[in-house]
Order: structure tokens, then sequence, then C-alpha cells
């Protein structure tokens, strides 16, 4: 009698190899691996890899890390939603009415900004499962909508489109420095002493780490990155994400609640888009109406660098982290190496479309497709 593997598709053994090549980070890994490559071989004395350099290109990938979580995820459950860019400037715009111009605690205006904006996000969500119509078209409509509202709003009441004063507003708030503050200023005045990073040579900081701690919108990236990837990987609820993406129909007959899956990955768009407004409006101090503009599209790009498919049911939150990634090494990297700064998006172009290439052609080499 044969073993039962030699029949049964189901049970066959999968080499190593073969499953790491089906991964969906593969994408993102290969371009990682490349990026880092090139700029270590044309920016390595340029300052790219000391402490300063390491920071600038870090928070700006953070800045992508962020919404490409959650973009990640809504695009695994099946779905899009193009307003993240315009929820972003919204969201500062009504921290700064809350917080400035009503004179509100800023740990209210946060929490009361985060209520508003996951609420669109759900009515977002809402509008889409009750209505059939593709996400795309509905989270079209809330793009200008809400950047309308972010244009308006500040122009009724300041008659002007940037509200400033955000940082004093903001001091003395016991909300605010988990968005806008830094952690681990010892360490890096410890290693500033050891010589292991920069200080300053000159003036009233001389002798002080250039760098002197990780911004709270790094260890947001980071908090969100891991929780995003254990609740797809580890949870009962990922497994219906990626059933909801898969095949929604045959996802409801086995039992899952695809509509509620759907709704609360919009939702938690929103809140990831809000992290991300609440992080800048505290870092600059000030709130503009054209904050966040093609957010959106750089949160989907990040998402299909790393591995994910526009149909829906596949992906990874790594792989969407090291889109990420490759999103911020790239636009610091240019600076760094010299190369004209408006080269960034053919660059981006070219890193796209090699890794959508590269996860179509082992995706179709290991299940022979054609």
């Amino acid at each position: 009698m044969s073993d039962a593997s030699d029949t049964d598709e189901r049970i066959k053994e999968i080499s190593p190899l073969r499953r790491a090549l089906i991964r969906p980070e593969l994408g993102g890994i290969v371009g990682t691996v490349a990026v880092f490559t090139l700029f270590a071989l044309f920016a390595w004395d340029s300052g790219m890899f000391q402490s300063q350099g390491v920071m600038n290109w870090s928070v700006v990938s953070a800045q992508f890390m962020i919404i490409a979580v959650g973009a990640c995820l809504l695009m695994i459950s099946g779905e899009f939603d193009l307003s993240v860019g315009s929820m972003i400037g919204f969201a500062g715009m009504m921290i700064a009415v809350f917080g400035v111009v009503l004179a509100w605690p800023m740990w209210m205006a946060i929490i009361v900004t985060f209520v508003i904006c996951t609420a669109l996000g759900a009515l977002n969500g809402w509008i889409v499962v009750r209505t059939g119509l593709p996400s795309f078209i509905v989270t079209l409509a809330f793009l200008f909508i809400l950047r309308g509202f972010t244009i308006y709003i500040p122009q009724t009441i300041e008659r002007k489109t940037i509200i400033g004063g955000i940082r004093d507003a903001a001091e003395g708030d016991w909300l605010a420095p988990i968005f806008g503050g830094k952690i681990g200023q010892p360490i890096f005045h410890w290693l500033g002493d050891a010589g292991l990073i920069a200080t300053f040579e000159r003036g009233s900081r001389a002798g002080e780490p250039v760098v002197d701690g990780i911004p709270m919108l790094i260890v947001w990236a980071i908090v969100l990155v891991i929780f995003g990837h254990t609740l797809l990987t580890k949870t009962r609820f990922g497994n219906w994400i990626f059933a909801a993406g898969g095949d929604a129909e045959a996802a409801r007959n086995s039992g899952v609640p695809v509509n509620k899956v759907k709704i609360l990955m919009f939702m938690f768009t929103a809140f990831c888009a809000t992290v991300f407004a609440v992080c800048q409006v505290m870092e600059f101090g000030s709130a503009g109406a054209d904050r966040g503009l093609l957010k959106e599209f750089e949160a989907i790009i990040a998402v299909v660098i790393g591995g994910a498919l526009l149909t829906g049911g596949y992906g990874s939150v790594l792989g969407a982290a090291l889109g990420a990634l490759i999103f911020g090494v790239v636009q610091q990297g240019l600076f760094f190496a010299g190369v004209e700064s408006s080269l960034f998006r053919v660059f981006l172009g070219i890193i796209l479309l090699a890794a959508v290439i590269l996860n179509t052609y082992i995706r179709r080499m290991i299940t022979g497709e054609r």
C-alpha cells in the first residue's frame, strides 16, 4: 500500500526552500537587501549609516509603516481605503481646532479626534458592506469629502489653512508625550559619553549626543507592526481576515462574520491614520490642510511591495513593514547619495514594478499557474 502523502496533495510535504519562496514577504526582503546594498556602496561615507542618518530614514520609514499596517490588513480582507491621506489631514486639523481654537485640554482633543476618525472609518466600511459598492469608489468619495472639510473648517474659523500653537497647547499634557515625546534618552547619552555615537562639538549642547532618544513615532510603528502581525498570524480573527479577502461568500457560509471583519479593518485603518496625524502635529506644532497628500497611495505601494495581492486574501504585515522601510531608505538615501530628490518616485516605481513581477513569477512557479 502506498503512503497517503504520495496520493493526497493536501498532506504533501513542502520543502523549506519552497516554503520560503511562497512567503508573501519575499519581495520585501529582496527589495530591502537590494536597497541597503545599493546605498552601502554609493553612500557609505555620506553619513547615512551614522546615528543621525539612521534616525532620519528610520523616522521616514516609521511614518510609512504606521499607515501601511492598517492598509495591509484592510487589503488582505479584500478592500481598499483611498481616504487615508485625507484622514491624516482631517485628524490633524481637528486636533488643532479642538486644542488650539476651542482651547480644550489636549488629551481631550486627541481622544475626541480618535473617536471621530474611527467612526468615519466605520461609516466607510458600513457603506461598503451595505451597498455592495467597490471600496475604491466609496473611499474615493471620502477622500474628497474629508479633504474639503480639512480646508473649509480652518478657513471658516481662522481665515487660514494652517493652525499653529499645538506644541504650546500640549505643554504639560499627560497624553501628548505618548505621541510627541522620546524614549531612551539615558541610553543615548551613555552611548554619546562612550564615543559610540556622534555628539555636538560646539555650542551650548557640546558633548550631548546628536541623537538623544527614539521618537514616539518609531515606537508607535513598531507597536502597530507587532500588533498587526500577531493579530494576523496568531489569532482566529486573523484567519477571518484572510478568509474575508480570499472568498467572502465561502467565508460567510463557514460562519465568518465577513461584514464585521471588513468594518473593523476600515476602523483600524482610520485609527492608524490618526496615530500618524497626532504624531505629525506634535512634531511640527501645527496642522495644515495639505497634510497627508498621496499618503494613501504610498501606503498601498508599501503593502504591495511587501507581497500583498490587490485581490485580497494574501499578504503579510511584516512584508508591508519592509515595504515601508524601503520607502524611507530610498527617500533619504537619494539625498545622502547626492542624487536629485525628484527621482525618488522613479526609484519607487521601479522597486514596485520589480517586487510585483518577482512575487507573481515566484508564485506562478511554485503553484504551477499560467
